[in-house]
């Protein structure tokens, strides 16, 4: 039995060469502002990867018993830096087609599984 849940995302950059290098080159290591790391962190988020097929982006955080969805999205509300963060971030993405008014990463349903086959 493991202390972790998987959760994972998906989100859509502007289709645009130039902005898709400059959003990776945000997330290279080290470029991450250290308060934007130290939220994750502090939520529980154990490991967070994002992987990127042209312009669609997915997300998968693997996070501990004291994660909250609620309470990471109130913290970085009320977190000045994540909140920079976020705007700067918002010039590379763009909502998926389907997405909720001011939704930005949409939760992906897991479908399959091969240890419940």
């Amino acid at each position: 039995m493991t202390d972790t849940q998987r959760y994972c995302f998906a989100l859509d950059l502007n289709d645009d060469a130039e902005l898709i290098a400059g959003y990776k080159a945000w997330h290279a290591p080290g470029a991450v502002p250290a308060a934007v790391t130290r939220s994750i962190r502090d939520a529980d988020i154990r490991e967070l990867e994002i992987w990127q097929v042209h312009d669609r982006m997915f997300m998968i955080m693997e996070v501990g018993p004291d994660f909250s969805p609620d309470a990471k999205a109130a913290a970085d509300l009320a977190d000045a830096d994540v909140q920079a963060w976020e705007r700067l971030m918002w010039q590379f993405q763009k909502p998926l087609p389907k997405a909720r008014e001011g939704e930005k990463w949409v939760a992906l349903e897991r479908i399959y599984a091969l240890s419940a086959q």
